[in-house]
């Protein structure tokens, strides 16, 4: 008996601290409104709902910065570079600043072909210089999507010549990879072959002749490191035509070492930005240089390390407490307010004074009850038969009315 009077007694405790009171069905009333405004709020909390998922499914970009500590790697620069001169009358090279030329880093292809394209070949250049400008000009918006849909930059190889013009080839195109240290260097394709000397290094032309020199080029990839999902290489696409035999062309480039952690990559890469120059090459109006094309690169010291990260399972479900708690604690005063103009409507508020209506109607058929008054004299009169109480038919006193 004591363990039932105890377990009764914790019962009735927790009972008491019910903070969610039950209302009898008898005593709840049902309403057209209040039944729209419920299925409206389980509209929008099911289009809520959806809309959150799909919000909380998708991932986000971080970019954090720190140092690059790795100075003993090399990095990988990927050239495809086709000038308008032919192959006899130029050479490329590059050197860092240890002084080191292209037969330690490696040795680009040399191959000769024609600087015009065919008709199939131009169309598909102009569509890739389409696609690779877009990208470039609007990456601001789209670098996360490029980064999420692992994109790589579109495929810059043209396809296969459909005609073979007449004569010889008129053009040198430059391709390969070079592998060079993470220091400032200076990759450029100018007039002669280099020569590496105890003096240092040059460019040895056989003909003299700087007269026929044509640096128009076009760049089908010039990246550094491996390619990779979202990094866009901005030379990619670009194509200069000069007329000028003492044209000179600079690209200064500043690489930033660049780790990636996504669902499409995980590796070690490099992306750039690069502004460019264009002269004429005249001593005597003082535009000093020698001619050619200079791609001029600096790898910064800082390292960016972009990682792919889902959103919180908790933040998910506070906001979706939040959403749900939120609708239905609107919807009560929703629908006082809704029920409110109905009742306005309706004409049951008159100038905010609330109006009952009649219970009785003139034309209805329930007899009225008519009662006399008496005075004093009246009542205290024995045997008076006027001190009655008459019930009259409807009929007989239909103007005679009684309004309570």
């Amino acid at each position: 008996m004591r363990r039932l009077n105890k377990k009764s007694l914790a019962l009735k405790t927790v009972k008491a601290l019910d903070a969610f009171p039950k209302i009898p069905e008898g005593y709840q009333e049902t309403t057209s409104s209040g039944g729209g405004v419920s299925i409206l709020c389980f509209l929008l909390i099911i289009v809520l709902v959806i809309t959150e998922f799909h919000y909380y499914s998708a991932t986000d970009m971080h970019y954090e910065y720190e140092v690059d500590s790795d100075f003993t790697s090399k990095v990988k620069i990927t050239i495809d570079i086709t000038v308008a001169t032919r192959c006899q009358a130029i050479g490329a090279d590059i050197l860092d600043l240890t002084n080191q030329g292209v037969t330690q880093f490696g040795r680009l292809q040399e191959e000769a072909t024609y600087f015009d394209l065919s008709k199939n070949q131009r169309a598909y250049w102009e569509m890739i210089q389409s696609i690779n400008t877009y990208i470039k000009e609007e990456y601001h918006l789209v670098h996360k999507l490029l980064w999420k849909t692992g994109y790589v930059a579109f495929p810059n190889k043209l396809p296969p010549r459909e005609d073979k013009p007449k004569g010889e080839p008129d053009a040198c195109r430059f391709h390969g990879s070079l592998l060079v240290h993470k220091l400032a260097g200076n990759f450029h394709i100018t007039a002669g072959k280099s020569v590496q000397g105890l003096g240092g290094h040059a460019h040895l032309s056989l003909f003299g002749n700087e007269d026929k020199l044509n640096f128009s080029h076009r760049i089908e990839n010039f990246s550094f490191g491996e390619g990779t999902p979202g990094i866009m290489n901005p030379l990619d696409g670009d194509e200069k035509w000069t007329n000028s035999t003492r044209q000179m062309y600079q690209y200064f480039i500043k690489v930033v070492p660049t780790m990636v952690d996504t669902k499409s990559a995980h590796l070690d890469t490099h992306q750039y930005s690069v502004t460019e120059r264009a002269r004429v090459i005249d001593h005597t109006s003082g535009s000093h240089g020698v001619i050619g094309i200079y791609f001029k690169y600096d790898i910064s010291g800082l390292k960016v390390h972009v990682t792919e990260q889902h959103k919180s399972y908790w933040q998910f479900m506070v906001r979706l407490c939040g959403i749900v708690g939120g609708i239905f604690a609107t919807s009560g005063m929703l629908h006082s307010l809704v029920s409110f103009f109905i009742d306005v409507v309706c004409c049951r508020y008159s100038l905010g004074k609330y109006q009952e209506r009649s219970e009785f109607h003139l034309n209805s058929q329930v007899p009225f009850v008519q009662l006399r008054t008496y005075d004093d004299n009246e009542i205290n009169t024995e045997g008076d038969s006027s001190s009655t109480l008459h019930v009259l038919p409807p009929e007989e006193e239909s103007e005679k009315r009684l309004y309570s």
